[in-house]
């Protein structure tokens, strides 16, 4: 009986070992593959994105445009301060039709931006020459497409499919109910190239036009939605954050750096990462329930030798603090054991990539293997969330004990 019951204890303590150990491992890897996409996303949206943005705290445009530039590029650590005008527009050619969002660019803030690192059609630029009918030499200014505007207008600029058509409504003068396109200003545009970042909101219907092109069609005079900033290389991005806030605060306009620009797609990822994590928490907890049964046969058990050691002049707190040790031991075995094994799976997949995304294209995937990041805060995260989950049980043991 004593030796049939002592292995069917040490067999359930390895099962309370394991189970803490797999969910300590679980929560170490599934907030590693948060911290991947989230890295990932943060790297694209860079391609994009400037170092700050500057948007008006109020209003729509920002007025004085071409002074206020000046004057930000004079700023030390300032590499380049470009104006950009972001709308809603409609745009056609041929029998295809969808609304747009516009975004007018300088040819400095189009090589800031890095654009030319994600086209996948095309040029990042938005001049060039092409043979028009007479096999003349001609010069244009063309757009740069979004991957999903350039499926939705069947535009292929490699391929010779590249003029289109962009409406904007007339912000100014009256309209003609006899003739319902003079509400609308029109310019004809060519796609000179096609993009993709894998980020929805620039892929879904985004067209980059020169600033110019963009000002005539919303009438802008000496305006522009927002002004990119791009920091010199050595510059302290905190400082210059500090120092732009100070310069622009009293003309009501705001300063956004790379996450406060995207603050809603990172916010999701925190969100469904530390719902996750609490949903592997109570995992951990539904794990430690194993502990309390072992514990629970183990006083069982040693009913005898608790007894000796109360003939012996033993206290029932020190007894009580053998039980108690034995379910922190358990629970510090397997919280140890999960966290190393799930810290170096993480960094495997880090370094080596062994598990691929499948994809039927893998040219369309930004990576070829599933993004991980081990950080430190999560490690230490984890280990409190098991030190908690140690102290849980000490109420449910002493609660044996008195039984």
């Amino acid at each position: 009986m004593s030796r049939k019951s002592h292995g069917a204890v040490n067999v359930i303590s390895a099962i309370s070992v394991m189970a803490i150990a797999v969910a300590s491992a679980a929560m170490i890897i599934v907030l590693s593959v948060f911290n991947g996409f989230s890295s990932l996303a943060e790297q694209k949206l860079s391609k994009l994105d400037p170092d700050f943005m500057l948007i008006p705290a109020t209003g729509k445009s920002i007025s004085g445009i071409d002074s206020l530039c000046m004057g930000l590029r004079s700023i030390p650590g300032v590499a380049s301060a470009e104006p950009e005008i972001t709308e809603q527009a409609f745009a056609v050619t041929g029998d295809r039709k969808m609304g747009v969002m516009i975004k007018g660019m300088t040819d400095e803030g189009i090589k800031s931006s890095g654009i030319s690192k994600v086209i996948i059609d095309g040029a990042g630029s938005f001049h060039g020459t092409f043979l028009d009918n007479e096999s003349d030499t001609v010069s244009y200014e063309g757009a740069i497409l979004s991957v999903g505007a350039a499926m939705g207008l069947n535009l292929r600029p490699t391929q010779g499919l590249c003029d289109f058509e962009i409406y904007e409504p007339r912000r100014q003068g009256r309209i003609n109910p006899a003739n319902p396109m003079g509400a609308f200003r029109k310019r004809l545009m060519r796609a000179k190239g096609v993009y993709q970042i894998e980020q929805e909101e620039y892929d879904k219907n985004m067209i980059l036009l020169p600033y110019k092109t963009a000002s005539e069609l919303l009438s802008y005079n000496n305006e522009a939605t927002s002004i990119a900033v791009t920091a010199a290389k050595t510059t302290d991005i905190k400082k210059l954050e500090h120092t732009l806030s100070e310069t622009v605060a009293h003309l009501g306009i705001e300063v956004k750096d790379r996450y406060r620009q995207q603050e809603q797609a990172f916010r999701m990822i925190a969100i469904e990462k530390w719902i996750t994590f609490l949903m592997l928490g109570f995992i951990l907890v539904i794990a430690s329930f194993n502990i309390v049964s072992t514990l629970s046969m183990m006083i069982l058990e040693k009913e005898g030798n608790m007894n000796i050691i109360k003939a012996m002049g033993g206290t029932r707190s020190l007894t009580d603090r053998i039980f108690i040790n034995q379910g922190w031991l358990i629970v510090i075995l397997g919280g140890t054991a999960g966290l190393t094994i799930g810290s170096a799976l993480v960094l495997c997949q880090q370094h080596f990539g062994w598990i691929k995304l499948n994809a039927a294209d893998p040219t369309l995937m930004a990576v070829d293997a599933y993004p991980v990041l081990l950080e430190p805060y999560d490690i230490v995260t984890t280990l409190l969330s098991v030190m908690a989950v140690a102290m849980l049980i000490t109420p449910a043991i002493l609660m044996l004990r008195r039984k």
